[in-house]
């Protein structure tokens, strides 16, 4: 894999400043119509070649019965090389073709990241959200220090919650899924409002984990699906 260039640094910043251009942070869809929401991950490997494998997984579910309706997975070679800040032109080439496979589209995409808690306000939701004019929220498990701003620990109980402030503009919120365990990073990607990403994060998440269960499901078949292809 080719290194990060400044040529790739100039390009990738024209374009996530186009795009930013085009960010909807209004509830484009009320909670009571949302039916069915997705959660992406991927899952990297390295081959004895030094080529560098993703494999991307989308999880369905219905957002009243939390029931699966639809899994699809699709696997791809990786060339754009890492540089924090632009992970979604890294990540979005595979992202879009197994979004592709999807027999019905989701009403609201769930990411494992960031949406505009992000240095330029670009995060993989808002960059996804932007390109592909969907709904799309982040959940990032840790937390991305923006020009250099800390965040306060909110309340142990669930539902607490800590907002993220950035010179002076609200850029995400630190939420407490459940009592006692580590917060969760949500941010406003596409087509949503913060307040309505973080009542979502509470009401897709179950027991058996801190994330909304979407990305969960979508983590765990990364993980299988990673072993299938290396033959493992």
């Amino acid at each position: 894999m080719e290194a990060f260039t400044e040529t790739m640094r100039a390009q990738f910043l024209a374009e996530q400043n186009r795009l930013r251009t085009q960010l909807n942070f209004t509830d484009c869809i009320r909670i009571p119509d949302i039916r069915t929401a997705a959660g992406l991950d991927l899952a990297y490997w390295d081959t004895p070649d030094g080529i560098q494998h993703a494999v991307c997984c989308i999880a369905v579910i219905d957002i009243k019965t939390h029931a699966v309706t639809e899994r699809v997975q699709k696997s791809g070679i990786i060339t754009v090389p890492y540089c924090p800040g632009f992970l979604a032109f890294r990540e979005l080439p595979l992202i879009t073709e197994t979004i592709a496979l999807l027999q019905n589209k989701p009403d609201l995409f769930i990411f494992d990241g960031n949406g505009i808690l992000h240095p330029r306000g670009m995060g993989i939701a808002a960059h996804a959200g932007a390109m592909l004019d969907i709904p799309a929220m982040g959940i990032a498990k840790t937390y991305y220090r923006v020009n250099d701003t800390d965040y306060t620990e909110p309340a142990p109980e669930a539902g607490s919650y800590t907002d993220i402030v950035i010179d002076g503009e609200v850029r995400g919120r630190v939420l407490r899924t459940q009592t006692g365990v580590k917060p969760v990073f949500v941010s406003v990607g596409n087509r949503i409002t913060l307040d309505t990403a973080a009542e979502l994060a509470l009401a897709l998440t179950e027991k058996e984990s801190h994330i909304p269960l979407p990305t969960r499901i979508a983590d765990l078949d990364t993980h299988v699906a990673r072993r299938a292809e290396q033959g493992q």
